[in-house]
Formats: C-alpha cells, sequence, structure tokens
C-alpha cells in the first residue's frame, strides 16, 4: 500500500512530517546534529541497511536538511551535514527528548538536554520573544494564519469550541 503524501498540506505538522515523519530520518538528524558526517559512521550508529540510509540521506538533501559535500574524488564520498534549517530541528529533538524521557523512559533517563558548562538540566518551553516571558503550555493555542484556508479556519474554530 503507497503512502500518502502530506506534501499539499497547509497544516505545519504534516508538511514537517512529509520530510522528516519515516522515523530513520529523525535518527539519521539526530546523529548529524552530534557530529557524525559520513555514509559508514551514520550506517555503524544507526545499524541500517544500506540502501535505505541512502534513500533516507537522499530525501534529507532534496528536503534541505542536510548538504551533501565531497570529502574524496576517487572515490567519489560524500559528506552530509546539517543545513541551517537541519539545524533548526534541534530544538524539535530536544522536545522530543523531553517528552521521551517523561512518559516512556523504562527505568532511567538515558539521555537529558542539559546547559553547557553548568550541567544544569532543561525543559523545553514556549517563551514570547518579545518580553522573554515563559508562556505555559496551558496558556497556548492555535490560530489561523495568514495562509489559512476555509478548512483550516473551520477546523481551528471547532477545535476553540470543543
Amino acid at each position: 500500500m503507497q503512502r500518502k503524501t502530506l506534501v499539499d498540506s497547509e497544516c505545519p505538522i504534516a508538511l514537517s512530517l512529509e520530510h522528516v515523519g519515516e522515523w530513520w530520518s529523525l535518527l539519521i538528524m539526530r546523529d548529524a546534529l552530534q557530529g557524525l558526517s559520513r555514509f559508514d559512521d551514520f550506517a555503524k550508529s544507526l545499524e541500517i541497511a544500506p540502501s535505505m540510509l541512502t534513500r533516507r540521506l537522499n530525501a534529507l538533501v532534496e528536503a534541505g536538511l542536510l548538504e551533501r559535500h565531497a570529502y574524496s574524488t576517487r572515490p567519489l564520498r560524500h559528506e552530509y551535514r546539517p543545513s541551517a534549517r537541519g539545524r533548526d530541528l534541534q530544538g524539535v529533538l530536544y522536545a522530543l527528548i523531553a517528552w521521551g524521557n517523561r512518559h516512556f523512559a523504562p527505568e532511567a533517563i538515558s539521555v537529558q538536554v542539559v546547559e553547557k558548562g553548568t550541567g544544569k538540566a532543561l525543559q523545553p518551553m514556549m517563551v514570547d520573544v518579545e518580553s522573554g516571558r515563559v508562556v505555559p503550555w496551558s496558556a497556548c493555542e492555535l490560530v489561523q494564519g495568514p495562509g489559512a484556508s476555509e478548512g483550516m479556519r473551520a477546523r481551528l474554530q471547532r477545535s476553540r469550541e470543543g
């Protein structure tokens, strides 16, 4: 059964999942953001089939999350480094780490996000950029953006009424 494409969706979550929704993609991005860059290093870290790794790396390059750089010409070999778009995924991965620790850590937290230098544990949060004020998740809601279709406007209205 062919997977439905989400590329024409206006939902930012669906659009994001179109590019990183396959679980190997997020694990490759995790490793790339931690400094891995070569095919063999990804293959060893993830224990992934070479054909799958090739497909996922090509898709991440095509999505603009990784950049391919040749490091050898004979034979031709590439490194894969996070682009600016790929580096922006770091916050999403940090939030996923915190969520996974909170809900699925079997016995103890194996990885956590800490502040460099102090080692102090950090948690993802929403911040008002202008004032720097922390806004609790419970005080957040989704509203229509300027490009919202009538269908999206209706969906968001229903969620506020529900």
